[in-house]
């Protein structure tokens, strides 16, 4: 099975600001082009599937109105980005040193923010994966987040649950309107 992994693309908020869970509104042209890019690359006959945030039902929606064939996405909330509760729409220079360390300290479990954990973030995406390599489809497509594609990335490539340490996870994502396939 391939599984395409789309990020949204560039949210229209000043450069800098943590906004994981957050509906933020993606860059209108920003996302026709990448959906204009995608349309041309993407098979036919796979599986849609489309994170709950709007940034990314965004790209999907484009990519559609190109591609009108194209089955319909399903909603699936396993696919947003992670939540980093009360740092939300804070700037990430100046959340406090010390959160950033207990979250290091403790990668797998420390609710970065009070609300989700990287290892919470890593399961919600196994759900998915699994149901993803049960589906019989050859393609899935996933359009969603940059935590998302990381989490899957490090489990596709067999990534240990739960995740040791911050040294594990994957340091690379596509940049926003980007993506990337993995053979699983």
């Amino acid at each position: 099975m391939r599984l395409w992994l789309l990020r949204h693309a560039r949210v229209t908020l000043e450069a800098g600001l943590c906004y994981g869970a957050s509906d933020v509104p993606a860059d209108p042209e920003l996302t026709v082009a990448a959906a204009r890019h995608w349309a041309a690359r993407l098979p036919d006959g796979a599986r849609w599937c489309v994170s709950g945030l709007g940034r990314a039902r965004q790209l999907a929606e484009s990519i559609r109105t190109i591609r009108p064939s194209l089955p319909e996405v399903l909603r699936d909330t396993r696919l947003n980005e992670m939540n980093f509760g009360q740092w939300e729409l804070q700037s990430w220079d100046a959340i406090p040193r010390p959160a950033f360390d207990a979250w290091m300290d403790d990668f797998a479990h420390h609710r970065f923010g009070g609300v989700e954990s990287t290892q919470m973030l890593l399961d919600r995406v196994a759900l998915a994966l699994a149901d993803a390599r049960a589906s019989g489809f050859s393609d899935t497509v996933w359009i969603t987040h940059a935590g998302v594609i990381r989490a899957a990335s490090y489990l596709a490539n067999g990534g240990a649950m739960p995740i040791a340490h911050v040294q594990h996870w994957p340091r690379e994502a596509p940049e926003p309107g980007g993506g990337l396939c993995l053979e699983l």
